[in-house]
């Protein structure tokens, strides 16, 4: 297990500039927006610098060397070989997801989501003006996995595209093998296109849990399309750089008739970071997941010793943990009465879907100093 590596202080982070920390007064504790405390890589830092110190502040063009990085990385952890010949540039995740579905249908068709489901996917959907059809997730004492009997139906009635959030924000579970190659069996007998953000990909705890979806089948190769990024494992957010990725002849054609525009919009720095990640911070990657892993167990002990009232499943990624907040009398939507007495900040459960008001996402990527603190908290809104 590789050493855990240390998240910066409360008064480091006051400093920072992101939306995280500019959200919210001083007095309030804030840990909704995904994005971690950790400093980034020294590897990645000193690639920023370099691009800083030579002026080298320009356009973003072709940049095979991230593809070629993702590739290796890719391998490496997931033994999936992606074909860089079917690899494209996007602004981020959002965009590039955005776009590819912009390509794939017209206005009105219908594309689907599993809620409870990372909240701007369903603005996703809005923006493209698509028809939207929700097959909840089942869910039993908060272990989730895929309707695929309701996928079924719904591919049925017409479904043109499905964005699958895997790993899955904010249940935090990876869904099995063999329910993947089924939604891909699904998947190519409806002629459903399936995109995959596999944004949360690099932070599995265990990576032979985690399977690719291109890397599923050859069913999944046939219907799916990868949309993927260093943001979130590598937390460079804020630096644009994504990746859309596909593994078969048509899809490839499809994706090229995308607008040459959506490759320019990303940043030259998010490409030079994106590459040093996937090349060299694979340890600091390895020290990050040990220390999300100590804070996944820290919040169960915390909740046990403390808030027993809380129903919490550890997470099998990642750094966000989905809190059945019901049972804890503060009201419809606990998040609000714990802002107001605890001056916490967390992500109601309403913003993943309509009936989770009773819950809450609470980012974990940072100390165990400041998620105690955050337990505290909610101790004192009681």
């Amino acid at each position: 297990m590789a050493e855990p590596v240390k998240a910066q202080s409360l008064s480091e982070l006051r400093t920072r500039k992101s939306v995280k920390w500019r959200q919210f007064p001083a007095d309030v504790l804030p840990l909704p927006v995904a994005e971690m405390d950790f400093p980034i890589a020294e590897s990645i830092k000193d690639a920023l610098r370099d691009m800083i110190n030579r002026s080298d502040t320009g356009y973003l063009g072709p940049f095979p060397e991230m593809f070629e990085a993702f590739s290796d990385f890719s391998h490496s952890r997931w033994n999936w070989q992606v074909d860089v010949s079917q690899m494209r540039i996007a602004t981020d995740v959002g965009v590039g997801t955005v776009e590819v579905i912009r390509t794939l249908i017209n206005p009105g068709e219908k594309v689907m989501l599993n809620s409870p489901v990372y909240d701007n996917m369903w603005r996703w959907v809005a923006e493209v003006k698509a028809t939207l059809i929700d097959v909840p997730l089942l869910e039993n004492n908060l272990e989730h996995k895929l309707d695929l009997a309701g996928i079924e139906r719904e591919y049925q009635s017409g479904v043109k595209v499905h964005i699958l959030c895997h790993p899955h924000n904010p249940v935090g579970a990876i869904f099995d093998l063999e329910s993947l190659k089924t939604l891909a069996e699904l998947a190519k007998k409806y002629q459903v296109q399936i995109i995959s953000d596999e944004i949360h990909g690099p932070l599995v705890y265990q990576t032979k849990d985690f399977t690719p979806f291109l890397a599923v089948s050859e069913a999944a190769r046939e219907v799916g399309i990868t949309v993927t990024s260093a943001s979130k494992g590598f937390n460079l957010a804020g630096l644009k750089c994504a990746l859309i990725i596909t593994d078969s002849p048509m899809l490839k054609e499809k994706i090229n008739s995308m607008p040459i525009s959506v490759a320019f919009r990303a940043s030259l720095f998010g490409a030079v970071a994106a590459t040093t990640a996937f090349n060299h911070a694979g340890e600091w990657l390895n020290g990050v997941v040990a220390a999300l892993d100590e804070n996944r167990n820290l919040i169960n002990k915390l909740i046990q010793s403390q808030l027993p009232g809380i129903k919490y499943r550890i997470p099998d990624f990642g750094y966000l943990a989905w809190l059945d907040l019901s049972g804890l009398g503060l009201g419809e939507d606990p998040t609000k009465t714990i802002f107001e007495r605890g001056k916490l900040a967390l992500n109601s459960g309403s913003m993943y879907g309509p009936k989770h008001k009773g819950f809450a996402r609470l980012n974990f990527g940072t100390s165990p100093e400041i998620i105690t603190e955050a337990f505290n908290r909610i101790s004192k809104s009681l």
